[in-house]
């Protein structure tokens, strides 16, 4: 007896140093980098959530006033904005609401969702135990290293939180199974209105508590009992991170329709949504994770008919498929509305691996053959998405050209320099700092205009001048205008995109006075 409790413990903590090395590996890949971009080259919809957040603590009016997104996200970064503004306002960095801006909130907004990202790997280690130690230890780390999480874990976005949401839904709903009990259903119930809350289409999230409840060996009114108590706390906790659904119920109407006519169902004529998005898992997982998740996927068949994990398994193959005829069928795919399912996917692939390491074992092979073997398997899943996020995230941490030459401009222009650019993504503090125009192009103003006082900085950038400089026959107007501007312009900074500065060649010149 004595023995044995001592291997257990030596297995508990072998267990516990394997998992905490895992979630050590995929916090490094989520905030490595996690600066990136900030504040020249945002991500795609990142201003959509923290503008709208900093209106909210500005204003004191927590109507989000914008339905794209259910508004928990926004609640809780504006909770992030808050404490990041007395931090700063204790070391002095500010001292009023209108002396930020958004930009001065993206590297903590992003830590956020780092967190959240970090944390759904543990959670997939937390269900893959229903099916064995190995299962939700490759689980837990392939989703450490899986590319397309480790990306979408850096930006201001609903995605990744979303998939801890579902996550945290699944691991509650195969615990109230477990357990029985009311308030264990209730509990995943709530995740699930989390997971709504933060995303409409994580509503299929409710399937979860809802399916162990109608697979629990109980008679039919206690089923019926430990379902409602999961829809009502459903709604509860949706409506609780998500109240002007219902207070301003004219807005969410008009808003959700108006997104929803926005994003209207896929073409005919366009590739189907399903063959992108398998295309899209292929290019995170690889080819040999991607042939193993479909090995996994008829496992987990299998399964729901006899074997263990029963239960959690005809979990995962009743969400899944919901949730990908959600998305399949619209005109935007992006790789990034996979999250909510990727958790799963890592399960499948796991089960597969382990399952092929467990026929190599009952093979009539030399010990150190199948040894091999199963490393070499556990090898082909990881190492490529293992490497593609080390690039990615090296890729990320570089400098931009664009952020380069905000940061020159920033350490030399005074309050109230007037700067006329062409490039979108540059951002400077409008209003506060700097008085800025922006041009489509930079031709747009006659060189009149640069030299006679209503510029001190121009900025120009080969995203826009290369193709007019590239081609002067063509584009005979332009091309001597440029040529004209730089050549009465002096030149004060420049840089060139390259593999070190990722970006378009960016020139910044001072107009004399």
């Amino acid at each position: 007896m004595i023995d044995q409790e001592h291997r257990e413990r030596g297995n508990a903590r072998r267990r516990a140093t394997a998992i905490g090395l895992i979630v050590a590996v995929a916090a490094v890949l989520r905030f490595w980098g996690l600066s990136g971009g900030i504040p020249s080259s945002l991500g795609v919809d990142e201003p959509q959530i923290m503008i709208r957040s900093l209106a909210m603590v500005r204003s004191g009016d927590f109507n989000p006033h914008f339905f794209d997104y259910p508004g928990f996200y926004l609640y809780l970064q504006a909770g992030v904005i808050v404490v990041k503004f007395l931090a700063g306002a204790s070391s002095g960095a500010w001292w009023s609401l209108s002396h930020v801006g958004d930009h001065d909130f993206y590297l903590w907004g992003r830590a956020l969702t780092a967190v959240f990202g970090t944390a759904t790997v543990y959670l997939v280690y937390l269900a893959g135990r229903r099916w064995g130690t190995p299962h939700a230890l490759l689980a837990a780390g392939l989703l450490a290293v899986l590319p397309v999480h480790v990306r979408e874990s850096h930006f201001v976005l609903t995605d990744v939180p979303t998939a801890f949401f579902v996550a945290l839904a699944f691991v509650l709903s195969l615990r109230a199974h477990e357990r029985g009990t009311g308030s264990a259903f209730a509990w995943a119930g709530a995740a699930a209105g989390l997971a709504t809350g933060t995303k409409y289409t994580a509503w299929v999230a409710i399937l979860l508590p809802l399916a162990a409840a109608a697979m629990a060996a109980a008679p039919f009114d206690v089923r019926v009992r430990r379902a409602i108590a999961a829809s009502a706390a459903f709604f509860g906790a949706f409506l609780l991170v998500a109240p002007y659904t219902v207070l301003d119920l004219p807005g969410f109407l008009n808003g959700f329709g108006t997104l929803a006519a926005a994003v209207p169902k896929r073409p005919p004529s366009a590739e189907p949504g399903w063959i992108v998005y398998l295309k899209h898992l292929r290019i995170a997982l690889g080819w040999p994770g991607f042939a193993l998740g479909g090995v996994g996927l008829i496992l987990f068949a299998v399964r729901v008919v006899r074997g263990p994990a029963r239960v959690g398994s005809a979990l995962v193959l009743l969400v899944m498929p919901v949730f990908w005829l959600m998305i399949i069928d619209r005109t935007l795919i992006f790789a990034r509305y996979l999250m909510p399912i990727v958790p799963f996917v890592c399960l499948l692939v796991a089960t597969a691996v382990v399952s092929c390491a467990s026929g190599l074992r009952r093979v009539a092979l030399p010990r150190m053959a199948v040894a091999t073997l199963v490393v070499a398997l556990n090898v082909a899943v990881l190492a490529k998405p293992a490497l593609t996020s080390i690039s990615w995230d090296r890729e990320m941490s570089r400098p931009t050209t664009v952020g380069l030459a905000r940061e020159w401009i920033s350490a030399r222009a005074r309050p109230g320099t007037r700067i006329v650019h062409e490039l979108p993504s540059l951002h400077f503090l409008p209003g506060l700092h700097y008085r800025v125009e922006y041009l489509t192009s930079l031709t747009e103003k006659g060189l009149d205009f640069y030299l006679g006082g209503r510029a001190d900085y121009v900025v120009a950038t080969s995203a826009v001048y290369g193709p007019f400089l590239s081609a002067p026959d063509r584009f005979q107007e332009q091309h001597r205008a440029y040529q004209d501007l730089f050549e009465r312009l002096t030149p004060v900074f420049s840089v060139d995109g390259s593999r070190d500065h990722p970006g378009p060649d960016v020139r910044v010149f001072s107009v004399a006075k």
